[in-house]
């Protein structure tokens, strides 16, 4: 059998980790770990050995090793060894003769095959020169003043290194677009650097390789490529995935692409920033050229100190900025404290909420009036937008830097505001906190007009080609601010905490009606806590009549009834927890606040060991960083860690490889914890019923619970008058802060 290459209709549906090819300058041999018998193997193998494809396809795989002279035990020991340790890298690349040459071996286990690769060996003269090049690249990191001047030696060092006509450093926008940020290049050649290329010359399923393989080659374009063969019995649906292969072919599409360049060999490497694809150094040579295995790592462990690097750089700057907004953040809540008026506290001390983020003008809309600072839309657009904000979104914070593809009304103010960060206090009361960033107008200059044209083949089909023509194409790009931060989020939500919180504080003129309001919620609270009480005797009973039935005359019952009254088990199980939950919740409301100094370091521990203790039998890990005391109840504090790493736990179950962090910061009037993890996380437009009640979100409603722990969570915040807020991604983290007064005279209600 052999695997075709698929039709191409667009480029996002080709599937390039299954082509059915190899390059041609190898060999592949892919067999199943159970009884290393080969099941792929690629046309061209009899090049390599004495047999062909067809005659080694189901036979074992020593047998390659017989013929040649080596040791079939070698083979076995090798594989047998991968297997255990569960990692490769170690054994990878074996080094063997062949037909008078040196071969690198390169093995691999990836979708329940073990994958054999053969490349040439190179010059192995250039080793010793090659690490001393990675020696002065990793001087060269620690010493590079700027960006700019760490990404062109880094180049150079790359280029150094493989000996390709081009490398650059290739930088993603937000939306995916690349711009060529480095360049080192042979003098001849025409200069890329400042290029834009469209987000569709690298697909999405080409950028999600590049974050598996940090490394590729494509050693000659014009090289015809091995397809390979699979046995006959094999599913037909079940084709080799060959994400991790070095010798994977070239999709035709980026072939003909890399063609019109007119470039005959390429090679990138990936540069990761927190687990997602920062950018790539992009190798051409204008002629086929091979680069052996060891030399691609060793370019490799180039980029990658590149990635540490940016890692680093970039941390220093959000470290920076953080500690900025932190600053401005404190300044706002000591005058939101003192000032009986939000307004006054906000707009019209030294530090006004313009300070929090850097922007071009804010506007706060606060009880029916307009408060304005720096440059903004007219009273009339802010209206008409709020109202617009009312109806699309019910998020508490929403941000975009191109405001006119949400709102195309905003074309016409684009010059004060094309970037909106939007703080919602109140959609009832139409109150809102509106930072806005003026437009940026950019001259981009793209590699060839960035609209690819659709062909029509001869039976009709509409297909994306690759552009041919790569000459500069300006265009200008309005109506398009610079992007906000997760730092200008998060402060703008912490903000938005502690002005309702004063707020929520200042309502007096309500203060009789509140009276009435609290003595109906005691009596309320009474009553739900000895209704709670009461259910649990006759529940109870119900559980243990329903255990003497089964133990007593279970073995009179048909398989359906026996069926039902562990159904009445199981249902009794959940409401004794629920009426746990619900009695705890209730009881909030009067017991004592005990406020004392809490260690922290001790409480948490216990809480990580129950909770991985409860969670046994899967990867789970949980990070403990900094512990400050808190002043607080202690049953009450770790009653708030206990549900808020239960909760992390809980939805982390689908990752595979799990984790939890845990640290805690001291600033001037408050000791801060964040609980973050890698879970499932959820769409900050449903944060609105976070604390709620019984109320749980949508993609939670697969996993346990009783949508009653974050109420508690919540209401032990607000009895120890501290604040809690989050920020979350889907499908990739969660992060909630809790904030606890750090002055012991705090009064206890």
């Amino acid at each position: 059998m052999i695997y075709s290459t698929p039709d191409l209709i667009t480029c996002d549906q080709e599937p390039i980790h299954i082509l059915g090819h190899i390059q041609s300058h190898g060999y592949l041999v892919a067999i199943r770990p159970d009884d290393y018998r080969i099941v792929h193997v690629s046309a061209n193998i009899a090049a390599l050995f004495s047999q062909s494809a067809e005659e080694l396809l189901g036979k074992p795989v020593t047998q390659l090793f017989s013929q040649i002279g080596e040791s079939p035990e070698t083979l076995t020991s090798l594989l047998d060894g991968g297997k255990t340790k569960q990692s490769w890298d170690t054994l990878s690349p074996y080094r063997m003769s062949l037909n008078e040459q040196v071969w690198n071996l390169i093995m691999h286990e990836y979708d329940g095959m073990i994958v054999l690769e053969w490349e040439p060996v190179g010059d192995a003269s250039m080793l010793p020169y090659n690490q001393q090049l990675v020696s002065h690249a990793l001087n060269e990191v620690q010493a590079s003043q700027t960006l700019s001047a760490l990404l062109e030696n880094t180049a150079r060092r790359i280029k150094e290194i493989i000996g390709f006509d081009r490398v650059m450093v290739y930088q993603f926008g937000s939306d995916w677009h690349g711009i060529v940020v480095a360049e080192v290049k042979e003098p001849h050649l025409e200069p890329f650097l400042g290029l834009h290329y469209p987000a569709s010359d690298i697909p999405r399923q080409a950028r999600e390789l590049y974050k598996k393989n940090l490394v590729r080659l494509i050693a000659d374009v014009n090289s015809e490529s091995s397809p390979i063969l699979t046995i006959a019995e094999w599913p037909a649906d079940k084709p080799l995935d060959m994400t991790h292969a070095g010798l994977r072919a070239v999709s035709p599409v980026h072939i003909e692409y890399l063609k019109n360049m007119g470039v005959s060999a390429s090679m990138s490497l990936s540069l990761i920033y927190r687990g997602e694809l920062w950018g790539l150094i992009s190798c051409h040579h204008y002629t086929p050229r091979f680069v052996d295995y060891t030399v691609r790592q060793t370019a490799q462990f180039v980029s990658q100190l590149l990635s540490s690097a940016l890692e680093f750089r970039r941390g220093e700057e959000n470290h920076l900025q953080r500690d900025r907004s932190r600053e401005v953040s404190r300044v706002l809540h000591d005058q939101l404290v003192l000032e009986s008026d939000v307004v006054k506290a906000l707009t019209t001390q030294s530090t006004t909420v313009l300070d929090l983020v850097e922007a071009g003008g804010v506007v706060l809309r606060f009880n029916g009036q307009f408060y304005q600072s720096g440059k903004t839309p007219n009273e009339q657009e802010i209206v008409a937008l709020t109202d617009w904000l009312k109806t699309v979104d019910s998020d508490p914070v929403w941000n975009t830097n191109k405001l006119v593809d949400h709102y195309p009304p905003a074309l016409e103010f684009a010059n004060v505001a094309s970037g909106l960060l939007a703080v919602t206090l109140s959609h009832e009361l139409d109150e809102y906190m509106l930072w806005f960033r003026p437009e940026q107008v950019q001259q981009v200059t793209w590699a060839g007009n960035p609209e690819k044209p659709v062909s029509v083949d001869a039976g009709g089909q509409r297909r994306i080609s690759p552009r041919e023509s790569f000459a500069a194409w300006v265009e200008i790009v309005r109506a398009m601010a610079d992007e906000w931060s997760e730092t200008d989020v998060t402060s703008a939500l912490k903000l938005r905490e502690d002005v309702l919180q004063v707020v929520n504080k200042q309502a007096n003129e309500v203060r009789l009606l509140n009276n009435l309001l609290k003595e109906a919620y005691d009596e309320l609270d009474a009553f739900s806590y000895t209704v709670s009480h009461d259910l649990r005797t006759p529940l109870s009973s119900i559980r243990c009549y329903s255990e003497i039935l089964i133990e007593e005359y279970g073995k009179e019952f048909d398989d359906d009834a026996r069926g039902l009254l562990q159904k009445i088990i199981d249902s009794s199980d959940r409401m004794r927890s629920l009426i746990r939950h619900i009695l705890y919740y209730s009881r909030m409301g009067r017991l004592e606040l005990k406020r004392q100094s809490v260690d922290m370091s001790g409480l948490l521990k216990q809480v990580r060991e129950d909770v991985l203790l409860d969670e046994r039998g899967r990867t789970l890990t949980i990070t403990l960083g900094d512990m400050p005391p808190i002043q607080g109840d202690p049953t009450m504090v770790q009653q708030v860690f206990q549900n808020l790493l239960t909760n992390a736990a809980k939805y982390t179950r689908p990752a595979d490889d799990a984790q939890i962090q845990i640290s805690g910061e001291v600033t001037d009037d408050s000791v801060v914890y964040h609980v973050s993890d890698n879970g499932i996380g959820f769409d900050m437009k449903q944060a609105d019923r976070m604390f709620d009640l019984f109320k749980r979100l949508e993609n939670a409603r697969s996993f346990e619970g009783t949508g009653v722990g974050l109420a508690v969570v919540k209401r032990i915040i607000d009895r120890h008058e501290g604040k809690i807020w989050f920020n979350s991604k889907p499908g990739v983290e969660t992060t909630f802060w809790v904030s606890f007064p750090n002055s012991v005279a705090v009064a206890n209600d």
